[in-house]
């Protein structure tokens, strides 16, 4: 369920997204996750403005390569999940729900090795059904480790070449966001406020932080980043809080959500998407209200501007890329906040964040389609579908290669063709 009060239900969008069986299923999907987020209604049986966008037809400049495709498992399923391959090591990290971990390798998708979370001790017997691990936030890397925390409050520890169980670590409330690692410390934030520090070689707790969680959010709280000795996140009212990595101190905090609404669902203003940390500024975004750039040192917002999501945003150079609560994306001066361009084509269609490659900005959506658009313009230059469940995260790009894993768990990685430009 996209919105909770606490920890309520673990389904993403609740019936309302993910894989639908029937011919106007993702339609209504679509049309009440818009109603849901807008608290917007009409009855008019003929307005249409919540509908997804169909798909139209363009000039494609060039065609994707696909380089290698695997299966992690059964994916994330119809339920809410950060879940999304990672790059370390010279492998391929990722993850499914249900328990299972993979590692390829990087250039040729060989399996090398797989764990089960669902049965971390090997305690099932084969009559003993599977009882999922609900697996729901990471993987990341650090220290010759593979870090995933789970909707059970478990922070899992696993050894990045063997994929062995390291150590585990439990934490109050899900654990639905990535942790984050540095200086030899792995930290969590839960959706019940929980924000734990552990000593990264063996788990053991170096310091805890409780925060205030309203009643009704979008799933909480942001993932941690950590960027000069601090730990930073976006909150569940609506603000940034950084607190000090070695003991869990707090320092400033900056709020940039704006409640406007009459009512609760209109007034929830979470910092969902984990903050943005370039030079000595940070940027980040509310699910209603503002996209703000602020101080790193300080906490004193140099701009806000009106936009709002809960997707996570890329930066690149001067440029701030963002997808809004309506599947619109944008590109806006990382400077002053002055929008750049706009593209309203993918309207209402589950738009992931976007990802920044080579000379394009590359998105998802809920029919599993990956589009490239061109940085400078917005235009739409290239299509590719994964599968036909979904895409649900951001895809992940390193050194120009995209990696984008399905609902289902099709894992692709994909080359973007150079395209020389021809002399004026």
């Amino acid at each position: 369920m996209l919105f909770s009060k606490q920890q309520t239900s673990n389904s993403y969008l609740g019936k309302y997204a993910g894989k639908y069986a029937g011919k106007y299923a993702k339609v209504i999907a679509m049309l009440l996750f818009s109603s849901a987020l807008f608290s917007c209604s009409s009855t008019d049986e003929e307005d249409t403005i919540d509908l997804p966008a169909e798909l139209v037809e363009f000039d494609e400049k060039f065609e994707p390569k696909v380089l290698w495709e695997e299966g992690v498992g059964d994916g994330s399923g119809d339920y809410f999940s950060r879940l999304k391959p990672i790059v370390a090591y010279d492998k391929v990290y990722s993850a499914s729900r249900a328990g299972d971990v993979f590692a390829f390798d990087q250039k040729t998708g060989k399996a090398l090795w797989q764990a089960d979370l669902s049965d971390i001790n090997n305690e099932r017997s084969f009559w003993d059904s599977r009882v999922s691990a609900l697996l729901s936030g990471g993987p990341v890397a650090g220290l010759n480790k593979i870090f995933i925390g789970s909707e059970n409050g478990k922070l899992y520890a696993l050894d990045a070449q063997t994929g062995e169980l390291a150590w585990e670590a439990s934490v109050k409330g899900e654990i639905i966001n990535a942790p984050a690692i540095d200086s030899g410390i792995v930290v969590v934030n839960s959706a019940s406020g929980i924000m734990k520090a552990f000593n990264a070689d063996n788990g053991e707790e170096v310091w805890k932080v409780e925060q205030d969680v309203p009643a009704l959010t979008l799933r909480g709280i942001s993932a941690p980043v950590i960027a000069s000795g601090g730990v930073l996140i976006g909150t569940g009212k609506g603000g940034v809080n950084v607190y000090l990595l070695d003991k869990g101190q707090q320092g400033w905090s900056t709020e940039i959500g704006e409640p406007t609404g009459s009512t609760e669902l209109e007034r929830v203003i979470d910092v969902d998407s984990a903050p943005i940390v370039f030079g000595d500024k940070i940027y980040a975004v509310s699910s209603r209200g503002n996209l703000a750039a602020i101080e790193l040192q300080s906490g004193r917002v140099l701009w806000k501007r009106q936009y709002s999501s809960y997707r996570q945003i890329s930066i690149y150079r001067n440029t701030i890329f963002l997808t809004n609560l309506r599947g619109h994306i944008y590109a806006i001066d990382r400077v002053n906040g002055i929008e750049r361009w706009s593209n309203l084509a993918l309207a209402n269609r589950g738009v992931t964040g976007p990802a920044v490659i080579d000379n394009y900005v590359v998105v998802g959506d809920f029919e599993g389609y990956l589009h490239w658009l061109d940085q400078d313009t917005g235009d739409i230059v290239a299509r590719h579908k994964v599968d036909g469940s979904g895409i649900h995260s951001t895809p992940t790009v390193v050194d120009n290669i995209l990696y984008s894993q399905s609902r289902d768990g099709d894992l692709q990685v994909i080359e973007t063709p150079k395209i020389i430009k021809a002399e004026q």
